[in-house]
Order: C-alpha cells, then structure tokens, then sequence
C-alpha cells in the first residue's frame, strides 16, 4: 500500500511581521494607528535606530497621528506631535525632516503640535472660570498652526487680503532671508493650511 505524506507534511507557521515602531506613535484613547501612520512610526523609528547624530533626541519622542495631504506639487506629510514635546522637536526639526523626506521621496514633512480649541460652547465650572484662555481661541491655535507649518522660517509679517466676492485672503510674509530654501514649498504650506483651517493662506 502506498502512503500518502501530507499527513506528515508540517504547515510552515506565518510570523507576523513586528510593527517595530509601534512605540513612536501613541494615539489618544488607545486607538489603532492606520496603516499610513504605522508607516510614518516606522521611518521615525528607522531614523532613530540609523541616525547616531539623532538618536538620543529623539529617543523619547512620539507622534499622536499622521496625515497625508494632496498639494499640487509634492503630497505633504504632517506628523502631529505632543505639544508639550514641540520644542524638543524643534531642537532637531531640520535634520529629521531631511532624513524623513529623503525616506518619503515624493512628500514634504512637516510638524504640527497637537492643540485643544475651546469654542464658544465651552462649559464652564468651578474649575473654568472667566473667559476662554486665549491660548485656546480659534484665532491662536490657527495662528500657531502657521507658524508650526512653516518652521524654521519666521513670519515676519501678515497682510488680510478683502476680494471682490467678499472672500479673504490671508498673505503671509516669511523671513526673506530663506526664500530660496522654502520656494519649493510655499504651494504645500498653503495646501496644509487649508486642510486644517479652511482658510486661504499665500506665502510671500
């Protein structure tokens, strides 16, 4: 009688793949990060491990998420970061974001901190006496996104622009002293600005 041998064949085990850079990314209330942003984890973690100039800053840095942005040019990247964990960022923002971006090619990588709003529906308490904190406005926390999206460069001035249809534009004129370095990317600034505020923003 003939045997068969797939009784004995042994099923190869499917290992998966470690997420590695899981420890890079911490989303509020425990929630998964999405595909897109474990990737970004792991080129954050990736820069971590093979970048000896960078590894000890950014060894106790995490993002809370990541978005991906369609502009006209390049697609932008915003990495949503702790607050608290911004000037820490800021400390090795130019190195990063040239490693990060030599990773994703086609993107430009920008940082955003993490900021509460508190609109005009804000409850008050014991606790919350007083007016809103201005730190809290909508017109602070837009005005600090702008000036996350653009950083290291400074603003050094703002125009409000009043169409003819009543709509407005904000013009924003950055330190001229790097415009050579930021030209090409004036258009993802703007992009960013309108995903996240809805509102028109153009660089000067």
């Amino acid at each position: 009688a003939v045997h068969s041998s797939a009784c004995c064949r042994s099923t190869p085990l499917t290992v998966p793949t470690m997420f590695l850079g899981r420890r890079k990314i911490k989303k509020a209330g425990d929630v998964q990060p999405s595909p897109f942003e474990e990737q970004v984890a792991q080129e954050l973690y990736n820069t971590e491990m093979q970048h000896s100039g960078l590894k000890a800053d950014l060894f106790p840095l995490h993002i809370t998420a990541a978005r991906e942005i369609p502009t006209e040019g390049k697609k932008a990247i915003v990495m949503f970061v702790p607050f608290t964990q911004l000037a820490d960022y800021h400390k090795i923002q130019k190195s990063l974001v040239e490693e990060l971006e030599k990773k994703f090619a086609d993107s430009h990588v920008l940082v955003v901190a993490n900021r509460t709003m508190l609109g005009k529906a804000w409850k008050r308490n014991k606790a919350n006496k007083g007016p809103i904190p201005r730190s809290r406005t909508l017109k602070t926390v837009q005005e600090a996104v702008l000036d996350d999206i653009v950083y290291p460069s400074e603003i050094v001035g703002k125009q409000t622009v009043l169409r003819t249809d009543g709509s407005k534009t904000m013009k924003v004129f950055l330190d001229p002293k790097e415009q050579v370095q930021l030209e090409n990317k004036l258009e993802t600034f703007s992009a960013v600005y309108k995903a996240m505020t809805s509102k028109d923003v153009k660089f000067q």
